[in-house]
């Protein structure tokens, strides 16, 4: 029975009788891979397809990143069909199976983070440089979705200036098969059931995911244990069909026992191609349905992965004979496709983002269209004169140490160009230090020891303004942080000493509950405790809370959705909307604080920008054309967003006279634009967050009285 967790091994090919065992050939040294299907190139054709056309023309192809799950599942499928089919005959060999990994990834991988390196040398200030090269250290380490797991969202604004954001999926897919070959391995020796490993191993994985992409939507998309069930499923079918003469039989005894007299009887050729046709085409229609409905504003993967995976499941499973796989997946345009579909994936992306970071502004339809063209022509080239040369040539048993070489040197190339802080001395960057100065904003300034000595260690934001006691608390998240220097010299002038406590993403409420903000303890170790310490101490009389208001509200920027969880999720009674949640919570912060003898001061949110202030003060090094200077935001487009979350937080707020309220609005913008220079100085550090100087800017101009 196929529950059972040991196993029989039976002959050595089910699918042999056991009297045709003589006739079998020795076990060979090498690994046994399963007969060539032009379908599943064409299916490879589909995914990388949907992901290009996704990066340059996304309002096409909305759901196209879909086709990373796709490519999930077709990975387990191959591979492990490999590494199952050469355990049965006594030919797996992990040196060999890992030296064709090296020779099937590295070529390309090695020629795109070469190329990356070189044009970024050129087109990329200190700072660009200096992530390109923790990226590629991250890329050709394989650790390249834990890095950007800990930066940001894969559909932020700031993915798109990423040139190697995409490397995330590769980094899943090799620590898959990093744990995958042993695990198995191990199992077959103990003579475990390897279909049920699979299946439970990938139903704590989806669990993971289910528990996982309401509270932290960021670590859902990148972590390897939330996706391995995607390659899991791929290997449970590659099992399956690798297996099928004996699954079927168990499947017909287990149904004897469940239904009693029903017998699985054979099934009539004609009605098997019809289920064949059927389960295709169903596939097919999964995976059409995620393109269309799966966008960045749902929470992915979620259980909306389901679609692209159940439907690759389909395909496969249905076989090459099936009229869809024999017919359109099968056809040569798609087949061509598929066989340069890694090194398309692996050159489109970066192609496309240098063009964003060139242009400072998302390119136009004719560059990004010329873009995916070059990305096709250089896949075709990579595939043919490196991937295939040093794939398939001879003295592989060479080429793979010095593949592995080669990767180490990039690695350590870029790793050393992060730690070099993106190489000032080049000629194009040297002289433009000084300028970006101005937006410069170390992660060092977001702490201080002795504050964390006074306050603890497990605030992102701990700072004080001085070593006298404070007297008062700016609480809030990365906004409120860059309010701190200018809000910390100005308090300084009344005779008073300011402390900052709170962390990213985290807002200044007390009590957060599920779901809220992603990390509910790490919210509330930041926001929540920082308002329960500072109600506390008596020498702490007045408490400013200051966040990205807007965000907390409803969870948007310029109507496009974050890509994480932000949304309030607790209830109240009759309503469980995020308004009525976060009124309901800005009240009982303000009572709490106000019942500890407080005075309380609400700082409204500056306005966001989308602007890279660093394109307003600098000439970039490399342009295609001459970039006209966009420095300020029309009024009315800031407004629009404003008046989103203004009637609900004033109507929050408004009316309660211990409670005052400051408005940074008409301090940074007129009646027409919100500019985002002070003369020849940004008030800016990125399209969000104030400068040194705008923190300055803002503070001595707000009426801030003696407490």
């Amino acid at each position: 029975m196929i529950i059972a967790w040991r196993r029989y091994r039976g002959p050595v090919d089910a699918r042999i009788a056991p009297d045709q065992e003589a006739t079998l050939p020795p076990p060979s040294a090498h690994l046994m891979h399963p007969k060539y299907r032009a379908d599943i190139d064409g299916l490879r054709a589909v995914a990388v397809l949907a992901v290009v056309a996704f990066h340059a023309f996304h309002r096409s192809v909305p759901g196209g990143f879909i086709g990373v799950d796709i490519f999930f599942v077709i990975s387990g499928f191959l591979i492990s069909g490999i590494i199952f089919s050469s355990l049965e005959r006594d030919a797996f060999s992990f040196s060999e199976f890992y030296s064709r990994r090296i020779r099937r990834i590295f070529p390309a991988l090695l020629v795109v983070l070469i190329f990356c390196f070189a044009f970024g040398w050129f087109a990329l200030l200190a700072t660009e440089y200096q992530q390109l090269g923790k990226h590629m250290a991250a890329g050709a380490g394989f650790v390249a979705n834990l890095v950007l797991w800990s930066e940001s969202g894969y559909f932020d604004v700031a993915a798109e200036t990423k040139p190697l954001l995409h490397l995330w999926s590769l980094g899943i897919e090799e620590q898959f098969y990093i744990v995958w070959p042993f695990l198995v391995w191990a199992a077959w020796k103990m003579r475990f059931n390897l279909l049920m490993i699979m299946l439970v191993a990938a139903g704590v994985s989806f669990a993971l995911n289910l528990t996982t992409y309401r509270s932290d939507g960021v670590a859902d998309f990148y972590s390897p244990q939330t996706r391995f069930w995607e390659l899991l499923v791929g290997s449970a079918l590659a099992y399956g069909t690798h297996h099928s003469s004996q699954l079927l039989p168990q499947c017909q005894a287990l149904l004897d026992g469940l239904l009693g007299r029903l017998r699985c009887a054979p099934m009539p050729a004609s009605s098997a191609v019809t289920l064949r046709n059927a389960l295709s085409m169903l596939g097919a229609l999964f995976i059409i349905t995620g393109l269309a409905v799966i966008t960045k504003d749902v929470h992915f993967p979620g259980t909306w992965v389901i679609l692209p995976v159940l439907g690759t499941v389909m395909i496969i499973g249905a076989g090459r004979h099936a009229w869809l796989n024999r017919v359109v997946l099968s056809h040569r345009i798609l087949v061509w496709f598929g066989r340069i579909s890694f090194p398309l994936y692996l050159w489109h992306w970066p192609l496309l983002s240098f063009g964003r970071i060139i242009e400072t502004k998302p390119p136009g339809q004719s560059l990004r269209t010329a873009a995916v063209a070059i990305a096709i022509v250089l896949a075709w080239l990579t595939y043919k004169l490196i991937e295939r040369p040093l794939r398939f040539g001879k003295q592989n048993n060479v080429r793979g140490p010095v593949l592995v070489v080669l990767m180490i040197c990039v690695g350590s190339l870029g790793y050393y160009t992060y730690q070099s802080e993106g190489l000032h001395f080049r000629p194009p960057i040297k002289a433009m230090d000084a300028v970006l100065e101005f937006v410069k904003w170390q992660d060092t300034d977001d702490a201080d020891p002795v504050c964390r000595k006074r306050f603890g260690y497990h605030y992102k934001y701990c700072r004080l303004a001085s070593d006298k006691s404070p007297s008062v608390a700016l609480i809030g998240d990365s906004f409120a942080n860059s309010y701190f220097p200018g809000l910390a010299s100005e308090y300084n002038k009344l005779g008073d000493n300011l402390v900052m406590l709170g962390g990213s993403g985290c807002p200044p409420l007390i009590d957060i509950t599920s779901g809220f903000a992603g990390e509910v303890d790490w919210c509330n170790s930041m926001g929540s405790n920082a308002i329960r310490v500072v109600a506390g101490r008596p020498d702490v009389r007045t408490v400013v809370l200051a966040a990205n208001w807007h965000l907390y509200i409803n969870g948007n920027r310029f109507s496009r959705r974050y890509d994480r969880a932000w949304e309030i999720r607790s209830k109240v009674p009759g309503d469980d909307s995020n308004v009525m949640v976060f009124s309901g919570k800005i009240r009982e912060t303000i009572a709490f604080l106000v019942s500890a003898g407080k005075k309380v001061i609400i700082m409204k949110q500056t306005p966001e920008m989308e602007i890279d202030p660093v394109n307003c003060i600098i000439t970039r090094p490399l342009v295609f054309h001459k970039v006209e200077k966009k420095c300020e935001v029309p009024a009315a487009l800031v407004m629009s967003y404003l008046n989103e979350y203004e009637s609900i937080f004033d109507a929050a707020i408004v009316g309660d006279a211990s409670v005052s309220v400051l408005d940074p609005y008409p301090i940074f913008c007129t009646a027409t634009s919100c500019p985002i220079m002070d003369g020849d100085y940004p008030l800016y550090r990125d399209d969000l967050h104030l400068s040194l100087h705008g923190s300055r800017y803002l503070a001595s101009r707000l009426k801030l009285s003696p407490d």
